[in-house]
């Protein structure tokens, strides 16, 4: 298939062949407004959520722009993570690889938890680009190892979480060491009110392309609501992934000692798990997400560190083990099932303190199903359990087992026909109903006007 649509943006003819090997023909919608901008020298902001092919918007056109008789940095791109470093230095080491031997770009990444020494003296031969961590950037760059005055193209990636992360200092150190005409490209979900100063600082009449999904999510994900009701949440989470035998998993969890917890008690459970989070060290996070690249382990425990950005392929289902405080993670989360055109189901494992939490998804598009499991069944509710948010639907055919309730127990009556057994009434049964009726329309009159 080759990539007719990207040739209109007159880009090297490596790249036409490097997209036509990844089987991209179509230019998405940030890539259609961007790439003409970036080429033209032009400062960009592109806010867009994950998945709406952002990393291509810039690495073409810096591509295109690089001068190969020249041996000096001429592009430093930023990311907030280790890991989400390493993935945009992969998807650059594909286009690259198509480069002609006689014209060849090159391009080092620069991330901390790695030897020093090494990278300082890999630096000997400067390379035309460089990917990395702004912190391990800026250190080598007071080291005189990494030579950055000579670049005029600097990105800086997922640039909300690099603020609330406290990076953005040490990439405003990168960029003031940077050639005076620099043209700063910054990409980020949300454009934070304490972002400004820095985007004041350096930019120049920026180009703002603000790029929003067709949908919240990706149509394909069925996002299923389950209450923990009064179960032990550890044992619930244990019972919910044996039950999906999912081909790949990810748990998420709001701290590091959450994500350590459960999948403790998911290895002691006997599954195939392992977890990642900001507080392991840089090797470990390496060999877990090389596990999970390789398809090694069936489900992965982690925190919102995995949500932004990072590309793991083949993940069926997403499970909350809590709802995110900040709800554009929900999004982040979810984001990483149903790609590529593939299904996805997310669960949310809800409590009560969840209620608020949902109705702001609900407002957002988001429409859930709900659920319940119970004797390793799962059930499929008509409408939502008392308590959950959400709106009374119509039961719809279902991949597993559904109901409008509870199955009625039967007897055999000898006749060949089954006869619903007796319920044995104790006394005041009627006036405690009535009471329990009453209650229950009085709770949903509460959170109907409370949504009005």
């Amino acid at each position: 298939m080759e990539a007719t649509n990207f040739k209109r943006f007159e880009l090297k003819p490596f790249l036409i062949e490097a997209l036509s090997a990844q089987r991209f023909s179509l230019p998405t919608e940030i890539q259609e407004r961007l790439i003409p901008a970036i080429k033209n020298g032009k400062d960009v902001i592109g806010q867009s959520q994950t998945g709406t092919g952002k990393t291509l918007s810039f690495l073409l056109p810096i591509l295109d722009k690089i001068d190969t008789t020249k041996d000096e940095v001429q592009a430093v791109i930023t990311a907030p993570t280790r890991e989400l470093a390493s993935q945009l230095f992969d998807e650059l080491k594909k286009l690259i690889e198509h480069c002609p031997e006689d014209n060849m770009i090159h391009a080092k990444l620069l991330v901390g938890g790695t030897d020093r020494q090494r990278a300082i003296d890999s630096l000997k031969n400067q390379p035309h680009i460089v990917v990395g961590t702004a912190g391990r950037i800026g250190d080598l760059v007071d080291e005189k190892a990494l030579l950055v005055y000579t670049a005029s193209m600097l990105v800086v990636d997922e640039a909300d979480q690099m603020l609330d992360m406290g990076f953005i200092a040490d990439v405003d150190k990168v960029a003031s060491r940077m050639a005076e005409n620099m043209q700063m490209m910054v990409f980020s979900a949300t454009i934070p009110e304490k972002l400004q100063p820095f985007l004041k600082k350096y930019m120049n009449d920026p180009r703002h392309v603000q790029v929003e999904p067709k949908h919240v999510t990706a149509s394909k994900i069925e996002h299923r609501i389950v209450p923990l009701r009064n179960r032990d949440k550890m044992k619930f989470v244990v019972e919910l992934a044996e039950s999906i035998n999912p081909y790949l998993a990810i748990v998420f969890t709001n701290t590091k000692e959450q994500a350590d917890e459960v999948t403790k008690v998911m290895q002691e459970a006997g599954l195939n798990v392992d977890c990642i989070h900001g507080g392991l060290q840089p090797r470990q996070r390496k060999q877990i997400m090389k596990q999970v690249k390789e398809v090694k382990m069936q489900y992965l425990v982690a925190t919102d560190l995995a949500a932004r950005g990072l590309d793991v392929k083949g993940v069926t289902h997403i499970i909350n083990f809590g709802l995110p405080k900040d709800l554009d993670f929900y999004v982040h989360r979810v984001g990483r099932t149903a790609r590529a055109g593939a299904d996805g189901i997310a669960y949310t494992i809800f409590e009560q303190n969840d209620q608020q939490a949902v109705e702001k998804l609900l407002k957002r598009g988001i429409k859930f199903t709900y659920y319940d499991f119970k004797k390793g069944e799962w059930l499929k509710l008509d409408k939502p359990p008392l308590g959950v948010p959400g709106k009374r639907q119509k039961p719809t055919s279902n991949q597993e087992a559904t109901t409008k309730g509870p199955k009625k127990e039967t007897v055999n009556t000898g006749t060949g026909k089954a006869k619903a057994k007796p319920k044995k009434v104790k006394p005041g049964y009627k006036k405690k109903a009535k009471f329990k009726q009453a209650k229950e329309a009085q709770r949903e009159r509460r959170i109907s006007s409370r949504k009005k």
